[in-house]
């Protein structure tokens, strides 16, 4: 029997808080690793990403050598590094003869490899080939915006996948309220074959237009790359259907607590009764021990007049 160990240290106990469950996920975390052999091409990929998502990313730079993600087995290291680091987005670069700069991005659902899309990286440039003024560049921790442009990603299956895959890698944390100042980048993917997609990332130059709407203009920033599609893996639906709960956001009940003792506790509050005044009958069974009591006081009190000393 395995045994289980309880944290003893409030250190500790504040760890496991934090990756437990929530009812309201914070960001998700983006683990990026290198295989067995890369080239120096993904190497700057897999530097560029890290760049785009620091704030929210870990990053191992040593090779791994028994990491294969579409294969039976192959992908419990995986999942072990998510559980030891703490992150559902993965990205794993490596380099083959069959399949030259290859980038595996994929998604946990509690450390669990949820779905896996391959593609190969083309024609890239880096952060560092572009020329622009610096004021401009994307500031940390900032949210972007996402162009999809053609019609292959509402009708290619591998295409929606890979638009999915990339929404959650690159959106960061999911907010209700956004200032205008804040969105300062865009993320342009166009679909120029059906296994083919072109993305971009550019920097928001905000002008003035003579209304209360600013014009944006566009100014690349880099990376640059094609991304073709080669191999993709959609979620099981069981773990799919699992994956899509939602809590349920239940009416707060006034006066009902719950205990993981008692359960559901509930308090009840009631008017005062004012039970004095209340009308009795004569059929009480509680008042015959009355009328005796007050029936023998009564003769006692007649026999002390009857016979006076």
């Amino acid at each position: 029997m395995v045994s289980i160990r309880v944290p003893k240290s409030q250190r500790a106990k504040r760890e496991l808080l934090k990756h437990a469950p929530k009812l309201v996920e914070t960001g998700k975390k983006t683990l990026i690793l290198h295989g067995t052999k890369t080239s120096a091409v993904l190497n700057s990929v897999l530097s560029d990403i890290y760049h785009l998502k620091r704030d929210n990313a870990v990053k191992y730079t040593k090779k791994n050598d028994n990491i294969r993600p579409f294969e039976s087995g192959g992908e419990s290291s995986l999942e072990f590094f998510s559980l030891k680091t703490d992150c559902s987005l993965i990205v794993y670069g490596s380099h083959s003869k069959k399949r030259p700069n290859n980038l595996v991005l994929g998604r946990t659902y509690d450390h669990h490899i949820y779905d896996l899309v391959e593609v190969g990286v083309e024609n890239y440039r880096s952060m560092e080939s572009f020329v622009y003024d610096k004021k401009l560049a994307p500031k940390l921790g900032s949210k972007p915006f996402f162009a999809f442009i053609g019609e292959h990603f509402e009708s290619v299956e591998e295409l929606k996948h890979l638009k999915e895959v990339l929404l959650d890698l690159f959106r960061g944390e999911v907010v209700e309220n956004l200032n205008l100042a804040g969105v300062d980048r865009i993320y342009v993917c166009t679909a120029i074959s059906p296994t083919t997609v072109y993305m971009m990332h550019c920097a928001l130059r905000l002008k003035r237009s003579g209304t209360s709407i600013p014009r944006m203009e566009l100014v690349e920033v880099g990376p640059s790359m094609d991304l073709v599609v080669r191999r993709h893996r959609l979620p099981v639906e069981s773990l799919k259907k699992e994956a899509m709960k939602t809590a349920d956001h239940a009416k707060k009940m006034k006066n009902v607590t719950k205990d993981p003792v008692h359960g559901k506790l509930g308090k009840v509050y009631m008017p005062d009764q004012q039970v004095g005044k209340l009308v009795l009958s004569n059929d009480v069974k509680g008042l015959k021990r009355e009328r005796r009591e007050a029936k023998k006081n009564k003769e006692h009190s007649k026999k002390q007049k009857v016979n006076p000393e």
